[in-house]
């Protein structure tokens, strides 16, 4: 289960970590808006460039960056509190030798505050453990040192993956949870591999995904909307290593790489899973709660209000079969594959 795509679905249902969502990435009110008209390189001018917050604090309003023949805009919008709790965090980071260039992001800095509920002493000590994982984990070359020569199989035996994109431009991210094969996955890889793979996930999307959406979408994504199939889900599914390995991508998707889910859909789900969601929800901060829709057999009319059929595969209710791909979870369809798309540099 990795990012991208699951990120907080582990935390949210079975592990029910509190994850703090101030605002959506779209009620904030028009005077709050910003727009940077940019143009560049995926990686650093579609994302960085308009979450930079020196282009926030310091040059309000419209910026134009031209690149040859690539101009493009983003809308970013912020909340001037926001904005102000972010940039506090930022000169207590510098001036504790904690922050370098690559990191000076306004919305990796502003997830880290939310996932604090903006203590800035607390996220400052998460953000250092960061930094120190991120150190003894080699998160910062580990698209380049790893490999993980068995996603096909596992794909077998953990049907997963991102399948398009919701109809505000977030990536969607899929698990097919009644079809997992514990003691099947285990014969393939490791925990650890599997952990590395679902760490490089992030990277991936971090690099690639969220940065191409923003292009396609026009305005900034740093959040995937994630859909659990769990029909068939049962005991079988939860063996003693599987449980290790959710405990293991909670933590990582918690502590690491916060606040990076926008809603997600549990369908299929029977009424032993009703049950078990009712009991505990009551425990959990009612943003948590709104941000998970427990739905049973007759979902498809939901999905299809947050996204559009040909975004969908047909087992959800759309229209979407990516035959020639092998089916829609081994497709990887996204913005992240249009060539126009990820040529801009």
């Amino acid at each position: 289960m990795s990012v991208r795509r699951r990120s907080e679905s582990t935390e949210g249902l079975f592990l029910f970590d509190e994850r703090k969502d101030r605002r959506s990435d779209v009620e904030n009110s028009e005077d709050e808006r910003r727009r940077l008209s940019i143009g560049g390189s995926l990686k650093k001018k579609a994302l960085n460039a308009s979450s930079k917050l020196t282009h926030s604090l310091k040059k309000r309003g419209k910026r134009k960056v031209e690149h040859r023949a690539s101009s493009f805009t983003i809308e970013d919008v912020r909340d001037e509190e926001e904005e102000r709790a972010v940039f506090t965090f930022q000169q207590e980071l510098l001036s504790r030798n904690l922050l370098c260039d690559k990191q000076n992001d306004y919305h990796m800095l502003l997830r880290f505050l939310k996932a604090r509920k903006f203590d800035t002493e607390k996220a400052i000590h998460m953000w250092a453990e960061m930094l120190q994982w991120r150190k003894e984990f080699g998160a910062d070359t580990i698209l380049e040192d790893f490999v993980f020569e068995e996603l096909d199989e596992v794909l077998s035996y953990y049907p997963q993956g991102y399948h398009g994109v919701d109809r505000q431009g977030r990536p969607v991210y899929i698990e097919r949870l009644g079809k997992v094969d514990p003691n099947k996955l285990m014969n393939i890889t490791t925990v650890d591999r599997y952990i590395k793979y679902h760490v490089q996930e992030f990277e991936r999307a971090f690099l690639d995904k969220f940065p191409a959406c923003s292009i396609a979408a026009k305005r900034h994504i740093g959040s995937t909307t994630t859909i659990l199939d769990v029909e068939g889900v049962g005991f079988k599914n939860f063996s003693k290593t599987a449980r290790e390995m959710l405990t293991r991508m909670q933590k990582i998707d918690s502590d690491y790489y916060p606040e990076t889910l926008h809603q997600m859909f549990v369908v299929n789900a029977g009424g032993g899973f009703k049950l078990l969601w009712n009991s505990v929800k009551g425990f959990l901060d009612p943003k948590t709660v709104s941000k998970i829709h427990v739905l049973g057999t007759k979902f498809q009319s939901k999905l299809l209000e947050v996204i559009d059929g040909s975004q969908l595969p047909e087992f959800l209710g759309g229209t979407c079969t990516c035959a020639g791909e092998g089916g829609c979870l081994k497709s990887n369809k996204g913005p992240w594959n249009d060539p126009n798309i990820m040529k801009v540099n």
